[in-house]
C-alpha cells in the first residue's frame, strides 16, 4: 500500500507504453533480478500481489478480501491496465524474478494528490524473499531520487516502516482509513538512495 510521482517511458504505436525500454539498468542480486514489467507477466504479477497480501495482511485485512476467489482476477486486470493503458504511461512498473519466476513488483508514478511529488504506490515481495536486498533493487528501479516521493504503508506492517525509513521516507503525520486498515503517509525528499 504505496505511492510515487514517475518517469516518461517511450511510446510505441498509437500511444501505448513500451515498457520493455527501461529507463534504468536491470539489477541482479542474490540470484534475483529485476527488469521492466511486461504484458506477459501480468497473470504472475497478479499471483505475487495476492499472495505477498496473504503473507503480509494476514490479520490486518479481512480475510474475506484475502481469500476472495476473485482477487487473483482482479489483479491481472489492474496489473494489465496498468501495462497497457496510456494514462500509466508516466509510471514505471518493475518485477523481480528468481531463477524464472517472479517473486516481487513495484509501482510508481505520479502523484495524484501532489503533482511534484511520485508517489509509490506499489512494493510487494514475497516474504520468503525479505532481506535479500529485492526491495531496494525494487525501490531504485521505480523511483527517481533527485523527486520527492510519498507512499501510503500500513499502521499494522512495522517491518515495511521500518524498510522505508532506512531508505530516508518518514512518517509526515498524514493518515487515511481504508477497507479497515489505517495507512500512515510517508515521504521522501529529494536524495541520494541507500544501497543498504
Amino acid at each position: 500500500m504505496q505511492s510515487c510521482r514517475g518517469f516518461p517511458y517511450p511510446r510505441r504505436g498509437a500511444g501505448a507504453p513500451d515498457r520493455s525500454a527501461v529507463p534504468y539498468a536491470p539489477r541482479m542480486s542474490k540470484g534475483i533480478g529485476v527488469r521492466a514489467a511486461r504484458v506477459k507477466d501480468v497473470q504472475a504479477m497478479a499471483r505475487v500481489h495476492v499472495e505477498s497480501w496473504q503473507e503480509t495482511y494476514r490479520g490486518v485485512v479481512p480475510d474475506a478480501v484475502l481469500d476472495d476467489p476473485g482477487f487473483p482476477a482482479a489483479r491481472e486486470r489492474q496489473w494489465l491496465n496498468a501495462l497497457t493503458e496510456p494514462r500509466w504511461a508516466t509510471h514505471r512498473v518493475a518485477v523481480a524474478e528468481h531463477r524464472g519466476p517472479l517473486v516481487g513488483l513495484a509501482m510508481a508514478g505520479p502523484s495524484d494528490d501532489e503533482p511534484d511529488l511520485m508517489h509509490l504506490y506499489v512494493l510487494y515481495l514475497l516474504a520468503e524473499h525479505h532481506g535479500s536486498g529485492t526491495g531496494t533493487d525494487l525501490l531504485h528501479a521505480v523511483i527517481d531520487p533527485d523527486k520527492g516521493t510519498t507512499l501510503w504503508v500500513a499502521e499494522r506492517n512495522p517491518r515495511a516502516q521500518a524498510f522505508y525509513r532506512k531508505h530516508g521516507f518518514e512518517l509526515d503525520g498524514g493518515s487515511k482509513i481504508e477497507g479497515g486498515v489505517v495507512d500512515l503517509r510517508m515521504v521522501r525528499l529529494p536524495g541520494p538512495l541507500s544501497r543498504t
